[in-house]
């Protein structure tokens, strides 16, 4: 799973509104003034960073997480005021982008503009029709790019640490805004609201303190600013008080319901297919998976069973040889070590076998989780944002600390020694750190900006097969065996996913289906059914993607014949940055334009 800008793809055009404009029509004269807008690419572009620099006036909590630095000292505070005027910005920029005949535009700006307009059309829904504002808690939460600033070294630390100083005055009126935002809110979301504002505290306690103690910044001033942390961290604890003192008699239930469900499919998505016809797909893929691991089953069973009798039932014949499989693994204090190690071995396997150019002067750090982004998922990467393409990429390890033993067993029999590997793969190379490498380095910061989650997680999940295609793990049908089960994995998510927001699918249900028919251990079981209450559609897009992408490569195979190339089909694929795979179809299938005489 990827996490760009803190969960970025589970909340980014929530993020999009969240703010204060003041002076809407004077500002955006700039960005959609008749001057510059007309059919060339010249004009586009330059309506593009118009439209980008007023944005991140409106936002600069995402200006800051996507590297963009200019208004790192202002907190904008949420509102029903702030929403309209964004409304009316969002209303004044689609206006603008009609301007332009998209078809007289070149490749990669045809994509921008249909991305912008996508995410125009997004944001203006949610203001209007999702309004999560209300009912989830967890959308006001400052801590992630407060974070940022501290870790990031994109500049000198007193200037950081000065503009985290001013950022912080505004957090206790941004809090007591969110407050007055806040009605019939989901319980789940609530919770998750209380757990990751809490997590993050030590962001204002203590990683602030101590990075002030390695500045010759004066001592009184020093003491100033940590006095304002504490105020910072009272109005986030006041916060958390208020919603655990909320009386909520009759809340908002965590389901979004088919009509919203579609709509936020069909937004965050870009999906060739809608919900239901992705629903559809992925119960197909789950009946061939079911036959798939039931073949290697039986060629196993001899193995590791001797004479013992074959179960009938192939559900229980293929947990049986899981359930032996998954009982190697690291121990609870080496998982992370044990990723440390994993990552140089991925990279020359894709050298060897020259899957992919990899870039040796990105950095990869892996790390614990910080708190902030707990209760989501385990195991997570947090990219660098467009602006600052030479920032670092975090692989963020969730920790077993404090675990019960027999709930660090459950979780490291989930993550064996096979399936850590493919975690691996997908999380890092060649997955969501190598593609986020490249989508920084492709020429449209639109495509970065407004990234696609699908095409994110979808390149992971197609990455873990193309690895294995090509040897990795020896061709061992142990291997093989176990990535069947992780993209059962990405199938059943999105069979969850659908199931729960729009056929009331039971917490009972949902866990039977996990483990018993996605052999999944009830640790992870319970962590997806927590996932699925305070998420929606994102689960979907691991499944959506990898289908979009296998489709689209089978199609550029035919297209390229005898010239087809692995590599090149891969960098060619990543070469349009984080675009929905849809898009990039259209443009990878195109016929080349006809040479002029």
């Amino acid at each position: 799973m990827i996490i760009k800008n803190i969960f970025v793809r589970l909340a980014l055009a929530i993020v999009i509104f969240l703010v204060a404009f003041t002076g809407c029509k004077k500002d955006m004269g700039g960005a959609g003034s008749g001057a510059l807008l007309g059919k060339d690419d010249a004009a586009f572009a330059t309506y593009e960073n118009s439209f980008l620099e007023h944005l991140w006036k409106l936002n600069p909590n995402w200006a800051t997480s996507v590297g963009y630095h200019k208004y790192d000292s202002l907190l904008y505070i949420p509102s029903e005021q702030s929403r309209s005027k964004m409304l009316e910005f969002v209303k004044f920029q689609i206006d603008s982008l009609s301007r332009f005949e998209v078809n007289t535009l070149n490749e990669g700006n045809r994509i921008d503009y249909k991305i912008m307009q996508n995410q125009l059309d997004f944001t203006q829904w949610q203001i209007e029709r999702l309004k999560s504002y209300e009912w989830d808690p967890a959308t006001y939460n400052v801590i992630g790019t407060f974070a940022y600033m501290l870790n990031e070294h994109y500049a000198p630390l007193a200037k950081r640490l000065h503009n985290f100083y001013q950022r912080l005055a505004s957090v206790p009126a941004y809090y007591k805004e969110a407050e007055k935002q806040v009605k019939n809110p989901v319980t789940e979301l609530t919770a998750l609201a209380i757990e990751q504002n809490l997590g993050g505290l030590d962001v204002m306690e203590k990683d602030f303190a101590d990075s002030l103690k390695k500045t010759d910044i004066p001592k009184a001033e020093k003491k100033q600013m940590t006095d304002r942390a504490a105020l910072a961290v009272q109005a986030i604890k006041g916060y958390t008080d208020w919603l655990k003192a909320l009386k909520n008699d009759h809340p908002r239930s965590f389901r979004l319901g088919k009509d919203l469900y579609e709509d936020k499919f069909k937004y965050e998505n870009v999906a060739a297919s809608n919900g239901q016809q992705t629903y559809n797909a992925a119960m197909q893929r789950k009946k061939y998976l079911h036959g798939q691991m039931a073949k290697i089953s039986r060629e196993l069973w001899p193995k590791y069973f001797g004479s013992k009798a074959m179960p009938g039932d192939t559900l229980l014949l293929i947990r049986a040889m899981i359930d032996t499989l998954s009982s190697k693994h690291v121990k609870p204090d080496e998982f992370q070590s044990a990723i440390v190690q994993l990552i140089p071995k991925l990279k020359d396997f894709v050298k060897t076998k020259d899957l992919l150019t990899l870039d040796p002067t990105k950095p990869l750090i892996i790390r614990k989780e910080p708190g902030y982004m707990a209760g989501v998922a385990g195991a997570s990467m947090s990219g660098p944002g467009p602006y600052d393409k030479n920032g670092n990429s975090y692989f963020n390890v969730g920790s077993l600390a404090g675990w019960s033993p027999e709930k660090a067993e459950s979780y490291l029999r989930e993550y064996n020694q096979y399936i850590i590997q493919i975690l691996c793969i997908h999380e890092a190379v060649p997955g969501h750190y190598v593609q986020g490498v490249y989508a920084n380095k492709a020429p449209s910061i639109i495509k970065s900006v407004f990234g696609n989650g699908a095409m994110n997680e979808g390149w992971a999940v197609y990455t873990e097969e193309m690895m294995l295609d090509n040897g990795y793990g020896n061709n061992e049908p142990e291997m093989r065996l176990m990535w069947y089960k992780w993209n059962l994995r990405s199938v059943c998510n999105t069979i969850l996913d659908y199931s729960v927001h729009n056929n009331d699918m039971t917490k009972e249900q949902a866990i039977k289906l996990l483990t018993a028919e996605a052999f999944q251990q009830q640790a992870e079981a319970e962590g997806k059914w927590k996932r699925v209450s305070v998420s929606s559609v994102q689960l979907t897009s691991y499944y959506t993607g990898y289908k979009e992408i296998m489709d689209l490569r089978d199609a550029y195979k035919i297209k390229m014949g005898d010239k087809y190339k692995l590599k090149d089909f891969n960098e060619k694929f990543l070469s349009y940055g984080s675009a929905p795979v849809k898009f990039i179809k259209e443009a990878m299938l195109a016929k080349p334009a006809a040479s002029k005489n």
